[in-house]
């Protein structure tokens, strides 16, 4: 099977076949006499290149170029024209042509640009592929299955496509967002520039400034004799990822926000403005609009950090995602500590799935990490992985009949007695699930709606009642 695919769209039919004949044998080509056949098929044949004529019949070469542009933005086209007509070469480029050839065809030239319009190609494909392996073997905050991060997936591979619009990541600690933002650089026009990170709470508020902007010779007492680069100097034609942003001083933020407004910035003590071309990421785990309503952060930045926002949900709203987490962590710390651990037993697989977790991804990294480290069995247990504590306590070994206390003579109050046991499991559940209804409802085996309207009436309407008789 060839490696390309190649379409020839031109109207004269002589022009069509002869460009076919000297390059069919090392390509796949198909011919088309109008714009309109040749988009029909995009779809079809899915090419690489297209040899595209600017004077076709009907739709016009340019309107096609824009189509297939609109359409698939990675192919290449070439455009042909009758004559060197300066306006329309320069329309052609201004939407995106790769180059431009004069009838009469010349073949070894136009081999040669198709050679070098492949080599582009080739070399962008290389490049993804790359991208794509270092995303897997770097970023297992992309692992899973819950259509959330499916969703995720797809918007960071639009938003990376700009070079120096500001995204802002918003999520919980652990769930990964220094890992999007660096899968965001990796995605994006700035691929081979630097990815610079900061957590911006790591430095101290009087050194904030001159750690991003730099500062010059004598700018304050201890300055580096030469002066020093600023952070975003040396991201530049790269990406800055300023994590834990909530935490910037007023005067960091007002020259942060000068900055992204005009892209230029004075060091610290300096009267020369620096002008540096970046794409800034920032993250936090803090709300930014509570912030700005007590006066703490300034909306004008929220507005300028956050021209795209991306919201990373917790590990708790992923579902089944955390098991192949585990899965992923185990056989990284197998191959890491030399182990050989098969696998988790299926009792701590349930609790993992019910376990709330407060730090995320980061948690269960670490949860996993001291478990394979640590094991004497051939696969983890609950005890390996310090789950003891969440066992859903069980009335008693054997069985559970045997637990309940025998019918007198005397009979029993039924209701009273399924009311207690209601309120006893119920108090548990949530106690366990640290709250969260929807895994306290699988710790006991019902539909979180039931669980809900059961809980209220069992636990929180007995509570109310309670309060209200003292």
């Amino acid at each position: 099977m060839k490696e390309y695919t190649l379409f020839i769209v031109d109207d004269e039919r002589t022009i069509r076949e002869g460009i076919a004949v000297n390059i069919e044998d090392d390509y796949t080509v198909f011919t088309y006499k109008t714009a309109e056949e040749a988009l029909e098929n995009l779809g079809v044949h899915d090419p690489d290149l297209v040899l595209l004529d600017i004077g076709l019949p009907g739709m016009n070469g340019i309107q096609a170029l824009k189509e297939i542009k609109a359409i698939r933005s990675d192919i290449l086209v070439i455009m042909i024209t009758a004559y060197e007509d300066i306006n329309s070469v320069i329309e052609c480029m201004k939407n995106g042509a790769y180059e431009y050839i004069i009838k009469p065809i010349q073949m070894e030239g136009l081999e040669v640009t198709i050679a070098n319009a492949l080599q582009t190609i080739r070399l962008r494909k290389e490049l993804k592929t790359l991208q794509e392996d270092q995303i897997r073997q770097e970023m297992p905050c992309f692992i899973g299955e819950s259509q959330v991060i499916h969703d995720i997936m797809g918007y960071i591979e639009m938003v990376a496509k700009s070079p120096d619009t500001p995204i802002l990541i918003q999520g919980e600690t652990g769930t990964g967002k220094e890992l999007i933002a660096s899968t965001i650089h990796h995605r994006s026009p700035n691929f081979a520039g630097p990815f610079i990170a900061v957590n911006c709470a790591a430095i101290p508020k009087d050194l904030i400034e001159s750690e991003l902007f730099g500062y010059e010779k004598g700018a304050f007492s201890g300055a580096v004799a030469d002066g020093k680069k600023g952070l975003i100097e040396m991201a530049a034609k790269g990406t800055l990822f300023l994590d834990e942003i909530g935490d910037l001083n007023p005067d960091a933020q007002a020259k942060l926000l000068r900055f992204l407004e005009e892209g230029e910035f004075y060091k610290v003590g300096g009267t020369t403005r620096q002008k540096v071309a970046t794409r800034i990421v920032s993250a936090t785990n803090k709300n930014l609009d509570e912030m700005i309503a007590k006066g703490t952060y300034r909306k004008d930045l929220l507005y300028r950090i956050g021209v795209v926002k991306i919201q990373v949900p917790s590990l708790n709203e992923r579902g089944d995602d955390v098991l192949l987490f585990a899965d992923y962590f185990l056989q990284m710390f197998n191959e890491k500590f030399k182990r050989a651990l098969t696998g988790i037993n299926e009792e701590a697989l349930e609790l993992l799935k019910v376990y709330t977790w407060s730090g995320n991804v980061r948690e269960l990294r670490n949860m996993i990490e001291r478990a394979v480290l640590t094991a004497k069995g051939p696969s983890l247990t609950v005890t390996d992985l310090g789950l003891d504590e969440i066992r859903p306590e069980r009335a008693m070994a054997g069985d559970p009949l045997a637990a309940l206390p025998p019918l007198s003579p005397a009979g029993i109050d039924l209701n009273a007695m399924r009311f207690h046991m209601d309120k006893l499991y119920f108090s548990q559940a949530m106690a366990l699930a640290k709250g969260n209804e929807t895994r306290a409802a699988r710790l006991l085996n019902l539909k979180p709606h039931t669980f809900r309207y059961q809980y209220k009436k069992n636990v929180e309407a007995q509570e109310t009642t309670t309060k209200e008789n003292c």
